[in-house]
This record gives C-alpha cells, sequence and structure tokens, in this order.
C-alpha cells in the first residue's frame, strides 16, 4: 500500500490501484492488500494538483462480497470534502 501512495506521489497509479467506485471517476483510488486471511483498503485521492490525500485505511471486515461498507464509504466521502476545504486554504 504504501509504494502505491509513493507512486500517487510520483506522478504513476500502481497496478493494483482502482478508481473507487461512486467517486466520479479515476481521481479517488483504492488499493487493496491481502495478509494472511484479512484484507486491507487504502483509499486515497489524486483530485487536487501536487498533493496526494490519504483519506482512509482500514481492514475490510464485511462477510457480504467485495463492496466496501456504508459507514466507510460515508467517513471516505466526508474525508474527501475536509481535504478539499484544506487544500483551498492551503492554495491562498
Amino acid at each position: 500500500m504504501g509504494y502505491a501512495i509513493y507512486l500517487a506521489q510520483k506522478g504513476d497509479k500502481h497496478q493494483d490501484s482502482k478508481p473507487l467506485k461512486g467517486f466520479g471517476g479515476a481521481k479517488t483510488l483504492e488499493v487493496v492488500e491481502s495478509y494472511k486471511s484479512d484484507t486491507y483498503r487504502a483509499v486515497y485521492t489524486v483530485k487536487f494538483e501536487g498533493v496526494v490525500y490519504v483519506l482512509h485505511c482500514f481492514q475490510k471486515k464485511s462477510k457480504k462480497g467485495i463492496a466496501t461498507p456504508k459507514p466507510d464509504i460515508d467517513l471516505i466521502k466526508q474525508r474527501l470534502k475536509d481535504a478539499e476545504i484544506l487544500h483551498n486554504y492551503r492554495k491562498r
């Protein structure tokens, strides 16, 4: 996961990074990693020029397929809004 975010900082995209569904394009991405019998996800955005914001990292615990649980989606949406506010503030 760290390497995928490093590549994003360099302007590249890791082969395992993919757009997060429901976020309107390829600017908010997720990378999934398995370790032993667990699955972990990191969600980050390259929406803002010159900055990569890591929005959420979590262990996937849902037993209902591969979908990201709604509480995690809601948290990612809020953090994306917060990142936009922070980015606009820093541009001043």
